[in-house]
């Protein structure tokens, strides 16, 4: 490898379809996995196309009961392309599972977005035909997609046959434990051929959403060839034969156009298609174009990192980037949690952007802002929601879709025991809170005004508002309590033995619900007096309204135990578990509550947590954020407390999400730095090496990704966007002591950070811009356009 290459170099079909999600490449308007072209869905491969919003919903029987789930939709696959040596009744397909793999090796090229493989076969006759190929999904033209595949017979010659094809008869199987539920969201599938013959389409709609797809493929070969049409149904087949000779190559381009019922300024899909796949440059061209773009998006995503953990933060943020491009910004789509890589968690939206939006404020404003208006856009449906419960403003869902409605699972299957489950955890609640505090990061780094003071402030204003209608008075604690919510945590979805599902003043909930609440009446006060009439009068806000916010904002509860903040109430009075017999028993316990149901016993019982629940106040907020937070409460934190709190959760963790090391490294970093870099080389591995235990087959962790750069950005550097400047508090680490990167902050392009032990270099580029501001714990100054500064750092 280099460090603009993630290389393979060996078949290892146990490990394909790991890889095909890494190798996945995008434009933030569709992407396709790395999957090979002549090889169709089974336990080995699973070829995918995604495009961002586009979901159906289905109906399945399930354990006795109809179970409704919307999915992002497998689109008919653009890539097949497969060769077999024309013999008479012998003929053998070059494939995996015709032909032995006698040499293989795959390169993902970073700096141009283009992926390479190159595939030596053996037919059981012994004849050896080398396949190389090079595809890639234009960056410069978000509707295209091209694939290279040069042809070589080495020991032998002969004529070949090849049959490239458009495939609507693909189904939504890429993650096992969904295959009971109906995958079929493709129907009325048609295939044609353009006006002058010389593309070949196919058009075909989701059952339910009703939402056209439409592809056209032109063929490129070489002089003479005759093309055959062979058309079956649900598939544009094209064959056509090849003369190889020994040592000579042959080169087939099949450039394809991707279109949907989504998309503006066309007529027709089909229509759209077939023009721009007809008039798309040829294939080196689009190579270059693809080169262009992608050093484009390069230099505004600058991030330097030596060794190996600086390829694996390049291919994380080359993951982001073709799952949120710039084209993003042109869609109403929100951030799938698992890319456009892969079919887990359904291609669904949760409080992922929490991890993403913060890496993005800084380098695409413009995208963070049309992710932020996919939520605005379904605010309405948010806030019906909350009245559908007895409560007022906005209810946000946990899993996010096409619409706004609830899309999380009313059912889950534990592949140890095989049970299908009840799903609660639409109770986690917090993701609205999530969502306000994108609203606010974004505005700090953006200086957005015009968002924040409309579509923002209305967001903003309708979350808070659910959290203080949440808020039960309780006489007894003098205080407001949220009951009946989930955590962050995910394991623990209700009190042992209770009859209803939720949990009592999850801590995490409540401090970022009295920020939420606190944030949203700085703003009111803030706001315009026009605008803060408007809101007024849209909303039904007043003074004895804000009166009572203030009330709540000072008043939730917070539950401790042990000198510690407890996750929830009660949390302490739950059992020990026995970390080290599990640990001996099973070995890899990140999912121990598949592990306790299979054995007929439940997580609910036990002092046990997935990831970083009350931890994440420590990702979110400084230790002079959270201590401004408990104070308003009156409650204290200091170092001692978010101490012994951070040790508590360590020891009762199992890390089964791959946010949970992210989470953990971050907090560690500042308190126990010695033990930091386990966490954060777990979050740099989580995917690479799939460390879950085979899920990132069925799609990368895009929000972990993120996360990873994030770190580096804002965790080691202290970062914070403040009113007219940036704040930093270096904290060493020294496996990451030597770092670099630019950002966008409000209008300022490319501010410049470097850091080396106890140095750290910031330039600010030319421009017409304000002074920056920079605050460091032991000196603040302001560095104008065109200025830099090396500040000398304590260990």
């Amino acid at each position: 490898m280099t460090s603009w290459t993630w290389e393979y170099d060996e078949w290892v079909p146990a490990d394909e379809q790991l890889r095909e999600s890494l190798c996945t490449l995008g434009n933030g308007y569709f992407a396709t996995r790395g999957a090979f072209p002549e090889c169709d869905a089974d336990d080995i491969h699973y070829p995918g196309t995604y495009a961002a919003g586009v979901f159906n919903r289905l109906t399945s029987h399930v354990s006795g009961r109809d179970v409704e789930n919307e999915d992002m939709v497998n689109l008919p696959n653009w890539l097949p392309l497969r060769v077999r040596r024309v013999d008479g009744e012998n003929s053998t397909w070059f494939t995996p599972g015709t032909a032995r793999v006698v040499e293989h090796s795959q390169t993902l090229r970073l700096d141009a977005g283009v992926l390479e493989r190159r595939t030596r076969y053996e037919d059981p006759d012994g004849r050896l035909l080398l396949v190389r190929q090079t595809r890639l999904v234009s960056m410069e033209n978000p509707h295209l997609a091209a694939l290279r595949t040069e042809l070589t017979a080495e020991n032998w010659e002969g004529e070949v046959e090849v049959e490239a094809a458009l495939d609507g008869t693909v189904t939504n199987s890429g993650v096992a434990r969904y295959r009971d539920l109906d995958g079929r969201h493709l129907t009325a599938l048609r295939t044609g051929a353009g006006n002058s013959g010389d593309v070949a389409w196919l058009t075909c709609s989701t059952t339910n959403s009703d939402i056209e797809i439409a592809l056209a493929a032109r063929y490129a070969l070489p002089p003479g060839t005759q093309v055959e049409h062979a058309d079956t149904e649900g598939r544009s087949v094209r064959r056509f034969r090849l003369d190889l000779r020994s040592g000579h190559s042959q080169v087939v381009d099949k450039i394809v156009a991707l279109y949907t019922g989504h998309d503006r300024a066309i007529a027709d899909p089909r229509d759209a298609a077939v023009e721009h796949a007809r008039t798309a440059p040829a294939f080196d061209q689009l190579v270059a174009d693809q080169r262009a773009a992608w050093r484009d998006l390069w230099r505004r995503a600058e991030l330097d990192v030596p060794n190996k953990a600086g390829l694996i933060l390049r291919l994380h943020l080359f993951q982001v980037l073709q799952t949120l491009s710039p084209h993003t910004a042109e869609l109403d789509a929100g951030v799938p949690a698992r890319g456009l890589h892969g079919e887990a968690y359904r291609g669904h939206i949760f409080w992922d952007e929490l991890f993403v939006l913060r890496y993005l404020n800084l380098h695409f404003p413009e995208v963070s802002r049309a992710l932020l208006t996919y939520r605005h856009r379904r605010l309405e449906h948010a806030v019906a929601a909350a009245e559908a419960i007895g409560l007022a403003g906005a209810m946000y869902p946990w899993q996010s879709g096409s619409d706004g409605r609830e899309e999380t699972q009313q059912l889950h299957l534990n592949p140890r025991s095989g049970r299908w489950l009840e799903d609660h955890s639409h109770l986690q609640r917090h993701v609205g809170s999530a969502i306000a505090y994108n609203v606010i990061k974004y505005y700090e780094a953006s200086g957005d005004a015009h968002f924040h003071h409309t579509k923002g402030a209305e967001m903003l204003l309708q979350i808070a508002r659910f959290w203080v209608r949440s808020a039960t008075w309780d006489p007894e604690l003098s205080r407001y309590r949220i009951l009946g919510v989930m955590g962050p945590d995910e394991y623990h979805e209700a009190y042992p033995g209770a009859e209803r599902p939720g949990l009592d003043d999850n801590a995490y909930t409540n401090i970022t619900a009295t920020w939420v609440i606190t944030r949203a009446l700085e703003l009111l006060r803030n706001l315009p007096a026009p605008r803060r009439a408007e809101l007024a009068l849209h909303t039904g806000f007043d003074a004895e309204e804000e009166e009572h916010w203030e009330e709540v904002s000072r008043n939730l509860h917070i539950p401790f135990h042990s000198g510690v903040i407890s996750q929830f109430d009660g949390y302490g009075e739950l059992q020990e578990l026995d970390w080290d017999g599990y640990r001996a028993k099973y070995g890899d316990i990140r999912r121990l509550d598949r592990i306790l149901e299979a054995e007929g016993d439940t997580v609910d019982r036990y002092q046990a947590s997935k990831q970083a629940d009350v931890l994440m106040l420590g990702y979110l907020f400084s230790p002079s954020e959270l201590a401004e937070l408990f104070a308003r409460l009156g409650y204290t934190f200091d170092d001692a407390l978010w101490g012994r709190t951070v040790e508590y959760y360590l020891r009762r963790t199992s890390h089964g999400s791959t946010l949970s090391g992210l989470v953990h490294g971050w907090v560690l970093a500042r308190v126990r730095r010695t033990d930091a870099w386990t966490f954060v080389l777990e979050a740099l591995r989580g995917d690479i090496a799939d460390l879950q235990g085979g899920t990132t087959g069925e799609g990368i962790h895009l929000g972990a990704m993120a996360g990873t750069l994030d770190l580096v950005q804002s965790g080691l550097t202290g970062l914070e966007t403040r009113p007219g400047g940036l704040a930093l508090d270096p904290v060493p680490l020294p496996e990451l002591s030597h770092y670099r990167f630019s950002l966008r902050y409000q209008g300022h392009w490319g501010v410049h950070i470097q850091a080396s032990p106890g140095t750290l270099d910031i330039a600010v580029p030319a421009s017409d811009r304000f002074p920056i501001t920079i605050t460091l714990p032991q000196d603040s100054f302001e560095l104008a356009p065109g200025e830099s500064r090396r500040v000398l750092l304590d260990d």
